[in-house]
């Protein structure tokens, strides 16, 4: 009996603003669908308690992150809060696809157009990548920031200005998802994962 064949593999790049539910989205696509996992970015941060170096991050010095970007090994790396830098090798994505695995990252929309400048060179990415907005109203997210109770109102002040930001940059993306409830959001995800590979599968 022969076995099926391996789904075509595909990159999906999500963004969104704070309190979109892009996180939660990954997660589920590499816990209910098979042969996804997530990009394992990399860092100059040191790892925390548990972590392991090559599953969760990359961890990196910050001469060793310097000699790979000046080598140009970065798909996207940015600073985070002026402290540590972090960002996507093109080995941890363009190996994974190359030998048949789907992977799925959750970055900001700067990153995604960093995403874009290299698959204009890279013809495997430019074949297998969709990005994907997760939009939702700007008052929805402030109720789910409130209802969070993780920020102060200042915080939630300052995420709400970069959200309004951030969705002036939804026009550039591949798909959209009008976000609604969880079980919703994440039926079109996969409804996108699968135009994705269809368009993936044109010769």
């Amino acid at each position: 009996m022969t076995a099926p064949a391996r789904p075509t593999p595909v990159l999906i790049v999500i963004a969104g603003p704070a309190g979109s539910g892009k996180s939660t989205l990954c997660e589920r696509l590499v816990a209910e669908s098979a042969g996804f996992s997530r990009v394992v970015t990399t860092t100059t941060r040191p790892p925390r308690p548990g972590e392991v170096d090559g599953v969760h991050y990359h961890f990196l010095s910050a001469l060793q992150f310097d000699e790979k970007v000046a080598a140009g090994a970065f798909l996207e790396w940015a600073w985070v809060h002026q402290k540590n830098r972090y960002g996507t090798l093109a080995s941890s994505v363009i190996g994974p696809l190359n030998a048949g695995a789907s992977l799925v990252i959750n970055i900001d929309v700067q990153g995604v157009d960093n995403f874009r400048r290299a698959a204009a060179n890279k013809p495997l990415l430019a074949r297998h990548m969709g990005t994907v907005f997760i939009d939702v109203p700007m008052e929805t997210l402030r109720v789910r920031m409130v209802t969070r109770g993780q920020d102060s109102e200042d915080e939630i002040e300052h995420r709400l200005r970069t959200a309004e930001r951030e969705r002036l940059e939804a026009p550039k993306f591949d798909y959209k998802v009008a976000s609604r409830s969880r079980d919703e959001d994440f039926s079109e995800l996969l409804a996108i994962v699968d135009r994705v590979r269809r368009r993936a599968d044109v010769p």
